[in-house]
């Protein structure tokens, strides 16, 4: 491969970083809340309230069930408006915020469901609020569970990452797409599909060392 195509792998490594990690925060930070909401809101849980858990969990599901080209199609006017553009790094941000949040939303909420109902239980003898009680037993009883999910949220992202390269997103999945697909340089769409598959497999064996410790 010619030095201008190594450096674009570089550029695009950087990139793709660079979307995964803005995106997979911004995803937790809407994604996270609506969790708790999916779980606390259920049936015979602490905040029970069958309308709020049905039209959050109705929203959810639509959103889950977008593939996610179709969603960075239907989300290119919205990515504008944001961003000012439609194509490069920063654009491609937002349709992945946008297919993370539902997904960070049911893992959360899957991860949650895992505390044993006896801590709640014993939390609501003492006298403890709901959001006591989330703060303070069920996060923490959760935090393995959920650091295994972001890992496995994290890769769902970078994965994506590489799709945005349709759209002109950047990252590696554009470097493939462009000088692999277009330009039938086979050498560089195998590098950087080795290179996605490294950085997914990292980022899920760093995601199961650190529950590891955090459960001892």
């Amino acid at each position: 491969m010619s030095e201008y195509i190594i450096e674009a792998i570089r550029n695009g490594i950087f990139e793709t970083l660079t979307m995964t990690f803005f995106a997979s925060i911004l995803a937790y930070l809407i994604g996270l809340p609506l969790g708790i909401v999916l779980y606390a809101s259920a049936k015979d849980r602490i905040l029970s309230n069958r309308g709020v858990n049905f039209i959050v969990g109705l929203i959810v599901n639509i959103s889950r069930s977008l593939p996610f080209l179709i969603l960075l199609v239907l989300l290119i006017p919205f990515t504008r408006l944001v961003t000012g553009s439609s194509i490069g790094t920063k654009a491609s941000i937002v349709p992945l915020t946008v297919g993370a949040i539902p997904i960070v939303a049911r893992m959360v909420e899957s991860s949650l469901s895992e505390v044993s109902p006896g801590i709640i239980e014993a939390a609501t003898s003492m006298g403890a609020s709901p959001l006591y009680i989330i703060t303070h037993f069920i996060l923490p009883e959760a935090t393995p569970s959920l650091l295994l999910g972001a890992a496995i949220n994290i890769a769902t992202v970078l994965g994506y990452s590489a799709m945005a390269g349709v759209i002109g997103g950047g990252g590696l999945g554009a470097i493939a797409l462009q000088y692999g697909y277009y330009r039938y340089q086979k050498e560089v769409l195998w590098t950087t599909v080795t290179i996605l598959v490294i950085m997914v497999m990292v980022i899920q064996e760093s995601g199961n060392v650190i529950a590891k410790k955090v459960r001892k």
